[in-house]
């Protein structure tokens, strides 16, 4: 039987007693050590302070937890507490200042708005500026102090969040909007040179001479050429030509086969050709292959004249102001300087930058009575129309002594004169009523009597030396018309002359059809590819195919 020995139980109980010790001061140790690393911020719940305010969507505040050291342990609470509330100031009043600045931009309806935003952003910044002194000195805070800052803080802050929550979506609107006008400006932009560029293409194409075109001025004038007698003009020209009891007409162009096209249309049409007298005026360089062009055929016995325009002595640059205009460098750079925003920076008026119209032919129209000084009445017909029944019944008009008979082409607010002039020059203003209604160029009838009384080109001139700076009209020929014609254009009914087959697809095949003269005014000519097939027919009808020169040249039917 074993003794108990009572020295080694009394050992055994204080092993065991300083094992549970440590135990305990190892648990103390890590509770301590715990608690300090995860210390919230603010203690005291009963204190409603700055820190228990709903969080900001923008900015989540919240209760922070600062993740602190081993070493940290005796730093000061309430230097990082007061570190805190420094830096929600800061931000509110950064926040504040976003939104001023981009109230400023947008020019919200509200400047109040705007007003509070630049004060609030004010305040705070002052708020920080009086507390810097006791913030940025590294002396211990006490509690008293931030306990103050924070309760100067929290209503700053409180009403920084009402208004910032307040004007959220209205700013999110504004923005949004901001970038729908931003989208559509750049778009305009990009429209708006793709239109300068078609513009200018479709410029191109409606100028440029097509080879068939090229071509038929090319034979003829090798024909006129090769067979000089055939062509030359009686030396007494036959009396025809001057008699005011006929009808006269006056056709101005270079284009060979267009001014044939006219001819031919207003010749078929007429019951008495043979009283039918056409005046055609081209330039130096197409006489030849126009003298050709109507002397291969006998056109039912009407009478032709080909001249070219410096066949008129008296046109010239000291009596003419466009000759004398074209002299001046600054039109001449306006005109034929090779650079590319001198074609596209005016997509509206472009065409009238296109030389053609400062070419004589195209103001021969206006020196009418000096050139058939023996004549009483004429019809003007452009070389782009086409003649669809007999024109006699033009003489018989009673003028009501009025100088130019022509259609009007205005309707609504379109084609008066306010887009033709410049109505803020005063002189414009004050002699033209800006919605009297324009009128269209391409078949006029003068009483050129009634235009040698009313001195008409004598208006015309002084006009035109009044817009050698192009500061009353753009150029081209009918703003000038509408000026010296303005109180002497006598309306004609509107079945005579039917215009916009160039450019203008809807037009009605019943108006077309009942219309005297059809004009393909516009870019689309009907001897271009670009022409519109539903008009082209009644162009091509009256082409001679059948002339060798025309089918030499292969032009599609």
């Amino acid at each position: 039987m074993a003794i108990p020995n009572p020295k080694a139980n009394r050992n055994a109980a204080i092993r065991r007693f300083v094992v549970v010790l440590l135990a305990v001061s190892v648990a103390v140790i890590f509770l301590i050590l715990s608690l300090t690393n995860t210390a919230p911020e603010v203690s005291g719940k009963e204190d409603e302070g700055l820190l228990s305010l709903p969080p900001l969507d923008l900015y989540s505040s919240g209760l922070h937890f600062v993740r602190r050291s081993v070493l940290a342990v005796r730093s000061d609470p309430l230097r990082s507490r007061a570190e805190l509330i420094r830096k929600q100031v800061g931000d509110h009043a950064a926040v504040a200042g976003a939104y001023t600045s981009f109230a400023r931009r947008l020019k919200l309806e509200s400047s109040k708005q705007a007003r509070l935003f630049v004060e609030l952003a004010r305040n705070l910044s002052l708020l920080l500026a009086a507390h810097r002194p006791f913030l940025e000195s590294a002396a211990p805070l006490d509690e008293a102090t931030v306990r103050g800052f924070e309760r100067g803080v929290k209503d700053r802050i409180r009403a920084a969040r009402l208004l910032i929550a307040d004007a959220k979506e209205s700013f999110d609107n504004q923005l949004k909007i901001q970038k729908l006008k931003d989208t559509i400006f750049a778009v305009n932009e990009q429209l708006s040179k793709a239109k300068k560029a078609g513009a200018f293409s479709s410029l191109i194409a409606a100028k440029s001479i097509p080879k068939s075109l090229h071509c038929l001025a090319m034979r003829l004038m090798e024909e006129r050429i090769a067979h000089p007698d055939r062509y030359v003009d009686p030396p007494t020209p036959p009396p025809e030509l001057e008699d005011p009891k006929l009808y006269h007409y006056a056709i101005f162009s270079d284009n060979v086969l267009a001014a044939s096209v006219v001819v031919n249309s207003a010749v078929r049409n007429a019951r008495e050709p043979w009283k039918h007298v056409f005046h055609v005026v081209t330039d130096r360089m197409n006489l030849g292959a126009m003298q050709v062009m109507f002397r291969m055929k006998d056109y039912s016995g009407a009478h032709i004249e080909v001249k070219a325009v410096e066949d008129y002595k008296f046109l010239n640059s000291s009596y003419v102001p466009v000759l004398r205009q074209l002299e001046s460098a600054n039109l001449q750079r306006f005109y034929f300087e090779n650079k590319l925003e001198n074609a596209t920076k005016d997509t509206t008026n472009m065409k009238f930058r296109n030389p053609k119209y400062l070419s004589m032919l195209n103001h021969l129209r206006f020196y009418l009575p000096e050139m058939y000084p023996k004549l009483h009445r004429i019809l003007f017909l452009d070389d782009d129309v086409v003649v669809q029944r007999d024109l006699t019944a033009l003489w018989k008009i009673d003028m009501d002594g009025k100088v130019n008979g022509a259609v009007e082409t205005c309707f609504g607010s379109f084609h008066r004169y306010t887009q033709y002039m410049n109505f803020s020059h005063p002189l414009i203003k004050e002699k033209f009523n800006p919605n009297a209604c324009g009128w269209a160029y391409g078949m006029n009838f003068f009483d050129l009597d009634a235009w040698r009384k009313e001195k008409c080109t004598e208006q015309y001139h002084y006009w035109q030396n009044l817009n050698e700076n192009r500061t009353l009209w753009k150029l081209g020929t009918l703003p000038p018309g509408l000026i010296t014609f303005y109180s002497t254009t006598k309306p004609l009914d509107k079945s005579w002359h039917v215009l916009g087959l160039g450019y203008n697809p809807s037009i009605s095949m019943e108006e077309i059809k009942n219309a005297a003269v059809v004009h393909f005014n516009g870019n689309m000519k009907p001897w271009l590819d670009i022409a519109m097939n539903q008009f082209r027919h009644l162009w091509t009808k009256y082409v001679d195919y059948d002339l060798e020169f025309v089918h030499q040249c292969n032009f599609a039917a």
